[in-house]
């Protein structure tokens, strides 16, 4: 299909767009070096960004005399785009509010593609990464490794939690226990859970002691739940499970961190929740499945694809059962996705 053309109207309306943008950021640029070159401001301190509002941020003090308060502050220029989870240097006003004059290394950051397809950060320096599936909906395999490939490619350890733990019956124990065996011998920490009898919640509150974790996990699973009972007194929207389709819809506002009354933070917003294999190359889905690399760089061709190739080690760890079927249908199938340009 040939690329639409566009009227002369229509691209002055962008230029015009565009301009008006780069000036507005010049003028928000101006404005937060005008104030730091003030003789208004405090001396610089340690903090933590909560949440991002438009052109300026949410920056919770971690020093003294700041520890624990909130201030809104503004960006000095050239700082980069600052999500929450960062850890910044800033100055606060005299009377106030404050003003972030640098930013520490981020450790571990989650992004996810604009419109454009630009990759942009949403959330930083996140310990765990929970993966939250259900009984119902029922949990499928495949869905769950491309999480946990996601989590492996940015370098966050992932968490497996079984929700809705009271569903369990007769009929469905079997194949849970099946699948959830596949995982913790791979070494996956397994959490499971259940909001109507309360069933492993005190094990999920020792798990993120101490850590900064974010949920992830399809619509209908119990994500909202959850954080509701993990931040009580927070207004978070619990979207209804389909009884015809066993799925849910979810709507939660803007990312921000969020301190548990029983320890450790937690990172929300829609955009986390819907975190996937965004721009992965083969490489990385191949290095993405813990198990496969102690074969990798030992087929017999270097170019191998892992499919059908002679003296193809990954194969050969297949046939040894050194590598679960379902996993290795999880690769090819997500592989393929990927060279359909349609990951996740």
């Amino acid at each position: 299909m040939s690329k639409r053309k566009l009227t002369k109207q229509q691209t002055w309306r962008i230029e015009r767009i565009q301009k008006e943008r780069v000036e507005r950021t010049q003028k928000r640029d101006e404005r937060a070096e005008e104030v730091l070159q003030s003789s208004d401001l405090g001396p610089e301190t340690s903090g933590i960004i909560l949440s991002h509002f438009g052109t300026q941020v949410e920056v919770e003090g971690i020093q003294e005399p700041f520890i624990g308060v909130a201030t809104r502050c503004n960006l000095r220029a050239n700082l980069g785009q600052l999500v929450t989870g960062d850890k910044v240097i800033w100055r606060p006003k005299q009377n106030e509010g404050g003003v972030v004059v640098a930013t520490t290394p981020r450790v571990t950051s989650l992004s996810r593609p604009d419109m454009p397809g630009r990759l942009n950060p949403v959330a930083a320096n996140i310990d765990h990464i929970v993966i939250v599936i259900a009984v119902e909906p029922e949990a499928h395999a495949n869905l769950i490794d491309r999480y946990l490939v996601a989590a492996e490619t940015v370098g966050i350890p992932p968490v497996i939690l079984l929700n809705k733990s009271d569903l369990i019956n007769e009929k469905n124990k079997a194949g849970l226990d099946t699948l959830m065996s596949t995982y913790e011998k791979l070494g996956y920490q397994i959490i499971r859970t259940s909001i109507s009898n309360q069933a492993g919640m005190e094990s999920l509150y020792d798990f993120m002691q101490n850590k900064t974790s974010v949920f992830v996990g399809q619509s209908g699973v119990g994500k909202s739940s959850l954080i509701s009972t993990l931040l009580p007194g927070v207004d978070i929207t619990v979207g209804e499970l389909s009884q015809k389709r066993k799925k849910g819809v979810h709507t939660t506002t803007a990312a921000r961190l969020f301190h548990m009354p029983k320890g450790g933070d937690l990172i929300d917003s829609p955009g986390i929740r819907e975190f996937g294999l965004w721009h992965i190359s083969e490489d990385e889905l191949l290095n993405g499945f813990i198990e496969f690399r102690p074969h990798i760089g030992y087929c017999r061709f270097r170019d191998c694809a892992h499919e059908k190739e002679p003296g193809c080690a990954i194969l050969e760890a297949l046939e040894k059962g050194e590598i679960e079927q379902h996993r290795f249908e999880s690769y090819l199938r997500i592989k393929q996705s990927i060279r359909d340009n349609n990951a996740f």
